[in-house]
């Protein structure tokens, strides 16, 4: 159980940083590549470490829809430069994060 536990906070923690750092970067400049990379990493991190099977339903759902609004948004809200770089840095997050605990969910209903 401390396992699971240590996962948790960890996935807990990347997730945090992970949202504060896309916010904090994308109003104060361009996203470069190194950031992205980053931020992919970090949504790596919190699809397998930070979303309990009770959660599953609610993050894809969540995720999905944060994923197209942001992705919509981003080209309709290219005159302001800090917001379309924020919801840049959010979708670098969150694309892989929904990737990784879907790809998880369909094994889950696999095993079932």
């Amino acid at each position: 159980m401390a396992k699971a536990e240590t996962g948790n906070l960890i996935g807990s923690w990347a997730f945090l940083i992970g949202v504060v750092l896309a916010v904090v970067l994308g109003a104060f400049g361009d996203i470069t590549q190194g950031v992205l990379i980053t931020l992919v990493i970090i949504g790596l991190i919190v699809g397998l470490l930070n979303v309990a099977d009770k959660e599953v339903t609610p993050f894809l759902l969540s995720g999905a829809v944060l994923i197209i609004a942001a992705s919509f948004g981003q080209e309709q809200m290219s005159a302001v430069r800090a917001f379309g770089s924020i919801l840049q840095a959010l979708l670098a997050i969150f694309v892989p994060a929904t990737v990784i605990v879907a790809i998880k969910n369909v094994f889950s209903l696999a095993r079932h």
